[in-house]
């Protein structure tokens, strides 16, 4: 048990790990900071809230773990566990996710992420899974394991998913021909064939469908 400082003379023998942190809730981001901070053998070498900012600090910064919010403005979080496996292999993801959505869990587990939990963890349980995943070790939540086991395939393609996206956003029609580079009419064709494949009533229907499935 500790006073709540940083002590670091108190582990002997194991290396510190070495955190950066991707979160952008600013309340967040620095309750972890300061929370985590307290544990005798992490270090907190960064702390950024846009996910755009994850892969270039971590090339400077060189983290053993790499903790992200999955959902991040600019680029989400498995998609820079993914950058980071290619660029710095030996920094290791833990994904945090606030929402139990199994195609997010089907896609860290696809993008090897080795640890993926859910936010609202207690901070000593993070910052276990974090020693964990430094060691090496796979931790995923077992709730969130149990989503992704027994949820339904996601039947849309990834173009789809990207139509519902951006249309449960507000955007027209024009706007998602203009955000994807491709037409309207094949804007109107992907959100009809999405409404079908979820046996939807309409575009509405569609998105509700497959948020609830966790497809979006």
């Amino acid at each position: 048990m500790h006073d709540g400082r940083p002590d670091r003379d108190r582990v002997e023998g194991d290396a510190r790990i070495r955190v950066l942190l991707a979160e952008d809730a600013p309340l967040i981001r620095q309750a972890l900071t300061a929370l985590l901070s307290q544990e005798p053998d992490l270090d907190i070498v960064a702390a950024v809230e846009h996910g755009d900012l994850i892969v270039p600090t971590a090339l400077r910064t060189r983290p053993d773990v790499a903790v992200l919010d999955i959902d991040l403005p600019g680029m989400d979080g498995i998609t820079a566990a993914v950058e980071l496996q290619a660029k710095l292999p030996s920094c290791r993801s833990l994904l945090l996710t606030s929402v139990a959505r199994p195609e997010h869990v089907r896609r860290a587990l696809t993008a090897r992420v080795v640890g993926f939990i859910r936010k609202d963890a207690p901070t000593a349980r993070l910052a276990e899974d974090i020693r964990q995943v430094a060691r090496g070790h796979r931790v995923v939540d077992p709730e969130l394991a149990l989503a992704a086991a027994t949820a339904s395939e996601n039947p849309l393609t990834p173009r789809e998913v990207s139509v519902l996206r951006l249309t449960a956003q507000g955007a027209s029609t024009r706007d998602v021909a203009a955000q994807l580079y491709i037409s309207v009419g094949t804007v109107r064709n992907h959100l009809a064939s999405a409404v079908a494949k979820t046996q939807a009533r309409s575009r509405v229907d569609a998105i509700r469908i497959a948020t609830e499935a966790g497809w979006l």
